[in-house]
């Protein structure tokens, strides 16, 4: 039996510019893991999980689920990173054992708060995928792989960020500049040493689920017609991750926590942010931590100084329904 997992992620500085030539600072986030196992059978399948499950409680159950997981479970991205992977395979004339397997999956990644809970399933799968036919896959190799299985195969909009720090893990510095992301399918990307982050927070709201497909609205669209603001906005959260990553390595944690900010209060310029989401903000930084989004929504994450301001925040986000952690970036 395969046993393989992935793991939720945070975005530091410059999302959501990922996927748009940008450039991106991302965390993992160890604290909440999808996994997959896999093993011989005579038929291949793949078994449902939580989210795929049609039986509930009654209306109120269907509801309250519905709103926090979303309409759609794992079995159709795990079909679609195995049509990825043959693709793959057969493009390269790597040979694959005509057998068949079982794979199952859970995750604990929250749903639809911008922690890269679909794309965490997708590369533990993909992981097993490799481990059981013997196929060795560059980490730049699987993010583009699970980044296509669910634009090119489930035609949902998505940018590379999730799952290039989930395929290298700890702490990554990424750049998509256009000549690599169109010639080869994927940018730079430098792996940075966790110790030179300040002390880090992920909140979350428990309450709370937008979903991707709310917050990007119609930003794609408005960048494909040349939109000046949208453009120069991509532009300058690139910045921020490219300012981020020099701040890192001097030790600069004053820059970091204003880039991390100004990185949020772009997003207010350019998208409708919901009040949910924005009172999370407020309420971290009326501690003095600093705060952006983590994601696309319902998580936010940024640098405090001290347990005493971390107690603070605990307790001020308590108020609200809101989760507050320490990441954990290293095994």
């Amino acid at each position: 039996m395969i046993e393989t997992y992935a793991y939720a992620r945070a975005g530091l500085l410059g999302n959501p510019s990922d996927g748009y030539y940008g450039k991106t600072i991302a965390f993992l986030v160890r604290n909440f893991r999808a996994r997959v196992l896999l093993y011989p059978s005579a038929r291949l399948e793949i078994k449902p999980g939580k989210a795929d499950m049609p039986v509930f409680e009654g209306l109120d159950d269907l509801y309250a689920t519905i709103r926090w997981r979303g309409y759609y479970g794992g079995i159709r991205i795990i079909q679609a990173i195995i049509i990825r992977f043959v693709d793959y395979c057969r493009q390269h004339g790597i040979p694959i054992e005509d057998r068949n397997f079982t794979l199952e999956y859970e995750s604990t990644v929250p749903l639809r708060l911008g922690m890269g809970g679909s794309s965490a399933i997708i590369t533990a799968a993909l992981r097993a995928l490799c481990q059981y036919y013997g196929v060795e896959l560059h980490p730049a190799i699987q993010a583009k792989l699970v980044l296509e299985a669910e634009t090119h195969e489930l035609g949902v909009a998505a940018g590379p960020q999730d799952r290039v720090i989930q395929s290298y893990e700890g702490v990554v510095y990424m750049d998509f500049q256009r000549e690599l992301m169109d010639s080869r399918g994927y940018g730079e990307y430098e792996s940075l040493d966790a110790g030179l982050l300040p002390a880090m927070y992920l909140a979350y709201r428990t309450s709370l689920s937008e979903g991707t497909e709310v917050f990007h609205s119609n930003i794609r669209e408005r960048w494909r017609r040349g939109d000046a603001e949208v453009v120069e906005a991509m532009a300058t959260w690139g910045s921020y991750a490219q300012q981020g990553r020099e701040a890192l390595l001097k030790g600069d944690y004053e820059t970091l926590d204003r880039l991390i900010d100004s990185n949020f209060d772009l997003r207010t310029k350019v998208y409708q942010i919901g009040e949910g989401n924005l009172e999370m903000i407020r309420l971290a930084r009326s501690v003095g931590a600093s705060a952006n989004f983590s994601g696309s929504g319902g998580a936010i994450t940024g640098a405090y100084r001290g347990e005493e301001m971390y107690r603070k925040l605990v307790e001020a986000m308590a108020t609200r329904q809101i989760a507050v952690i320490k990441p954990k970036i290293v095994p």
